[in-house]
């Protein structure tokens, strides 16, 4: 039971002011520290918003694929205002081919001659966003580039102009095409930056009318803030700086330049309970330890099969579009007890700080006589972010008199919203509504437990939404088959399919007005500049990571004479950065006309080999079989390998591929698995 105490009816210090301190203190022993909430010394920094990332790398890819009315439900919980997260920025990867965690995102330019701004999600997204909140602030930041801006180098700014151009162009495609106006444009995340590129972008955008367009730098660590100060010219072109993984704190040289601070990435945590405490935390002690006005998530939604590296560290979770099921998760309610409560362009108090026995508050305005306070007191162990490490404190139960002075003296009644996150709770408490608060002469004393945060706002507008219950949920289908007959597709990518290296999009194959004419196409021929290390083969994962005894099926089409290869795959039992390692059983044909069996996507545990008879520009159909220890193989039906011992991985995705960085198509793909031990 949560206690609320109203202050004093007299000024502090006046006779029945404290006989309310003694009687607070008799029922509950230890003296309430006291805190002033004041304008009067003038207001803190301007507050930027709090917000999310799609991408870093294809974090949303499942989102896409979800039924009605699932889709718009988690679009609501994170975007809708007063609702959910109600989040105040959505931060996007302009997709680069690359792996950047979690798969790879498809750039609107493949190749110099190449500009498609309809490829990937990110678009949808973006509008999706809008739609809802039209106010909300937009970034994008390339985490991987195509290899043709390196000119042959997995280096992006040796072409400064040319780079500039690339992102630029997006910025442009995205008005153009899908009147969506960009915000903010980063420089390439965490990685090195380079000064002349960011005059030369800053410049760029300056000739093209894009003045109001922000760069951020360097989405790393502090380190640009030093040439900032030093470089004047420098100075002028950055409008952010922000920093990844803070762990609350800014450098000294950063603060110095009188910049804009963001944490431009935090939290990347497991969103259970503890991942709520880490988010609950930094939200408010990024202000009070480190002055940064904005906090960015990585990731807005566990939208990616949950094997894959970081799972489940979005904000909420969104894994199973085959079944509908999706998970609101803490994060989204500690959210939304700043976000529901405040909006950019709010500034926050001087009056801030940390509480005497541990956890912090911050204070906000919007200049027109509204307040929002947020507190929070998570200890140690319930509020551990996955990075940076976090040093020991504590936290202990404790009772907080704030005097509200200034233009909030007046002020005679508060909104409360509550959460406990406490893990030795059967049932964490999550955004509750309690009753309103008498603010008494201006001050309130509130008895604050370990691992709670409070909001007191004057703001009516908050709320917990909610939908009906989601359908439960359910594995990937046993068996599944998809032929890419859609002429008019949503999404460049056919469902489910998850891209980990190279770019799998839909293709309309017009010189073959028979069987084939809708397929899905490897489309990279050339290795993009990586921002992970890269498998040298493109490879695309589908299905359920415990799938064992499968059979996958494909009709395959190599382009490339004498050097193609493709392959289909089970079993496969890595993904994300480390792709390059992923260990299966892995069929392949070859344009030569051999074909080989590994136990590995780069191909050098070799369990058989021999001729097919395969060649190029002629379609053949794969089938891999593999039940307990044995695998065998049939080429356009017939057996072409058999009894080889499997070794291994005993479970793992389905997965689809080519040798290297090459076209290649494919169709009338199935999977049928007999169990999924």
């Amino acid at each position: 039971m949560r206690t609320v105490l109203a202050g004093s009816r007299r000024a502090p210090g006046c006779g029945e002011g404290m006989f309310i301190l003694w009687l607070v203190l008799l029922l509950f022993p230890g003296a309430p520290a006291q805190y002033s909430v004041d304008d009067l010394g003038g207001l803190g920094r301007m507050f930027d918003g709090i917000g999310a990332i799609s991408g870093g790398g294809a974090t949303s890819r499942l989102l896409v694929n979800y039924p009605e009315p699932q889709r718009t439900e988690i679009l609501d919980y994170l975007f809708k205002p007063n609702f959910g997260a109600s989040l105040h920025i959505f931060k996007v990867e302009i997709g680069g081919d690359a792996q950047t965690t979690d798969g790879t995102e498809p750039s609107h330019m493949h190749y110099p001659d190449d500009q498609n701004y309809f490829r990937g999600y990110e678009w949808w997204l973006m509008k999706e966003a809008k739609k809802r909140n039209p106010a909300i602030k937009l970034i994008g930041l390339p985490w991987a580039f195509p290899g043709w801006i390196g000119n042959g180098k997995n280096w992006p700014y040796d072409f400064p102009d040319v780079t500039a151009y690339y992102v630029v162009s997006w910025i442009i495609g995205a008005k153009q095409y899908h009147n969506l106006d960009i915000d903010y444009i980063g420089i390439w995340n965490e990685r090195a930056y380079d000064i002349k590129y960011i005059k030369v972008l800053r410049h760029t955008l300056d000739r093209l009318g894009l003045t109001n367009v922000g760069i951020i730098t360097a989405d790393g660590d502090w380190e640009i803030a030093h040439d900032v100060l030093v470089d004047p010219y420098l100075n002028e072109a950055v409008q952010v700086i922000g920093a990844h993984y803070p762990g609350t704190h800014a450098a000294q040289d950063a603060i110095l330049t009188g910049k804009t601070l963001w944490a431009s990435e935090d939290y990347s945590t497991y969103n259970d309970e503890v991942g709520g405490g880490c988010w609950a935390r930094i939200l408010n002690q990024n202000y009070v330890n480190g002055n940064m006005t904005s906090t960015i998530s990585w990731n807005m939604v566990a939208s990616y099969y949950e094997q894959l590296p970081f799972g489940l560290e979005g904000l909420m979770t969104a894994k199973e579009p085959w079944s509908g099921n999706y998970v609101v998760s803490t994060p989204i309610w500690i959210t939304a007890h700043t976000t529901q409560f405040t909006q950019p362009g709010w500034y926050y108090l001087k009056t801030v700080g940390h509480l005497d026995k541990g956890g912090s508050y911050v204070a906000l305005t919007d200049r027109l006589g509204n307040l929002t306070i947020v507190i929070e007191t998570m200890s140690h162990n319930n509020s551990i972010c996955i990075r940076p490490p976090l040093p020991d404190y504590n936290v202990s139960a404790q009772y907080a008199t704030f005097y509200l002075q200034g233009s909030f003296k007046n002020l005679q009644e508060l909104q409360v919203w509550y959460s406990s996150l406490d893990i030795n709770n059967t049932k964490p408490v999550t955004f509750k509504k309690l009753s309103p608060l008498k603010v008494q002469n201006g001050s309130f004393t509130l008895q604050l437990g370990v691992n709670e945060v409070y909001t007191i706002t004057t703001l009516l507008t908050g709320q917990k939404g909610s939908f009906p219950d989601p359908p439960e949920s359910k594995p990937f289908p046993l068996k599944y088959k998809d032929d890419f007959s859609v002429r008019n597709p949503p999404f460049s990518e056919a469902p489910y399919f998850a891209d980990q290296s190279g770019v799998f999009e839909y293709f309309t194959n017009t010189s073959d007005p028979g069987d084939h004419v809708f397929t899905f196409r490897q489309v990279l021929t050339q290795r993009p500049i990586t921002w992970a290390s890269d498998a040298n083969q493109a490879i695309s994962v589908i299905g359920n990571y415990q799938w064992s005894n499968v059979t996958v099926t494909s009709d395959i089409y190599i382009e490339t004479p004498d050097t193609g290869g493709v392959f289909v795959a089970a079993r496969v039992d890595q993904g994300g950065s480390p792709t390059d390692r992923a260990k299966g059983i892995f069929f392949w044909v070859f344009a030569d006309g051999t074909y080989k069996v590994t136990g590995d996507l780069m191909g050098q545990t070799i369990l058989c080999k021999g001729l097919a008879g395969v060649r190029a520009r002629s379609w053949h159909t794969l089938t891999l079989h593999i039940d307990g220890t044995n695998a065998f193989g049939l080429l356009n039906g017939n057996p072409l390998w058999k009894e080889v011992v499997t070794g291994g991985p005993l479970n793992g995705w389905a997965a689809i591929g080519t040798s290297c960085f090459e076209f290649a198509q494919f169709d009338n793909f199935m999977i049928e698995v007999k169990d999924s031990e």
